[in-house]
């Protein structure tokens, strides 16, 4: 178990010598916390919290002020949030990994290339051609058709399926039950049937991505559907053909990306946004959560709402919409006043 001096040096943060050598032996909310317990105080609205709270340490924010002198050793900085994911490494559990090699299990095309340090489970199953990077994981049954590309210190988890022609860069996490690669959803009505459109492009994801579960990212109908760079992608995304996503976006889970929509370097998406075809969302621009983006989005705007409008126009229109039954009620008193006036000329 980390000191609160080893604490203190991985925030880069000062500590008083008489405190340093206190033993940590967990992390904690302000109220769920006791004794050996780190917590942390980003807001003033938990200061009663704080006033009561049982930890041996806390992570202050620093634009919090305190009331008072605080009764237990505080690590002052200038994100507590960012703070307390840096520590939360100190106190998590190693992640179950294949042993070094490949399980006996595993089915590895002769044409394939394994780098150094590779992990491969049970009932893994690699295709032709394909080139597995340095230190790369890859839990029980995952799938990769040929010609795949997965660069140095990937992880891939269970069940994975990754199909042909896919690039996948360096440092690449992809969760339990997710597909890349599958057809785009491309149909022409022939005036009999739907006709399937034949989708001949790849899916390139760049480096540092991270994917959650069970999400769907297609193959482009031609060209490339890509991911940039240290992406972050939750659980249950879906991702059409020829999406072109941008470095560093955020997409929260049950997102969904219609075919050629392009999205900017910093993007958000919010749970359940879903975006139109073709639609260019700018750089750091916000969808909130249930967004319905129907129209492009300038760089560094907010949207909200079906459909999706600049976040405080869309408060407007709310609050109006709420008093609509008000208003529904007086327009009517109203009608029976002139109705009256009118009977009694």
């Amino acid at each position: 178990m980390p000191t609160l001096t080893e604490i203190a040096n991985l925030l880069d943060v000062p500590l008083a010598d008489d405190v340093g050598s206190r033993v940590i032996t967990g992390v904690a909310g302000l109220e769920e916390a006791s004794t050996g317990d780190l917590s942390f105080l980003s807001s003033e609205q938990y200061l009663r919290q704080f006033a009561t709270t049982s930890a041996s340490a806390v992570i202050v924010h620093r634009k919090v002020k305190l009331r008072e002198p605080a009764p237990m050793p505080t690590l002052i900085v200038d994100d507590a949030d960012l703070a307390m994911a840096k520590v939360l490494g100190l106190f998590a559990p190693p992640v179950p990994r294949p042993a070094p090699g490949a399980h006996s299990s595993a089915t590895i095309a002769p044409s394939t290339t394994l780098g150094s340090g590779v992990r491969i489970g049970a009932n893994v199953f690699i295709g032709e051609n394909c080139r597995i990077g340095n230190n790369v994981v890859l839990h029980a049954g995952v799938h990769i058709d040929d010609q795949v590309s997965i660069g140095n210190d990937s992880e891939l988890f269970a069940n994975v399926v990754i199909r042909q022609r896919i690039t996948i860069g360096c440092r690449v996490t992809i969760n339990a039950g997710s597909v890349l690669g599958t057809d785009g959803f491309g149909y022409r009505w022939d005036g009999s049937a739907h006709v399937k459109v034949p989708q001949i492009g790849t899916v390139v994801v760049e480096d540092d991505v991270e994917i959650g579960s069970c999400v769907c990212i297609d193959r482009a109908k031609f060209s490339t559907t890509r991911v940039g760079r240290g992406t972050k992608i939750d659980n249950l995304v879906q991702i059409g053909h020829n999406v072109q996503i941008g470095p560093h976006c955020i997409i929260v889970g049950q997102a969904g990306l219609a075919g050629g929509a392009r999205l900017g370097t910093g993007v958000v998406l919010g749970g359940q946004a879903a975006v139109r075809d073709h639609i260019t969302i700018g750089d750091a621009a916000m969808a909130a959560a249930c967004s319905a983006i129907a129209e492009n989005v300038p760089a560094g705007t907010i949207v909200s709402g079906i459909p999706a409008l600049p976040h405080r126009q869309s408060l407007r229109e709310q609050a109006a919409l709420r008093r609509l039954p008000e208003l529904v009620t007086q327009m009517r008193k109203l009608q029976e006043q002139v109705n009256q006036l009118l009977n009694d000329r």
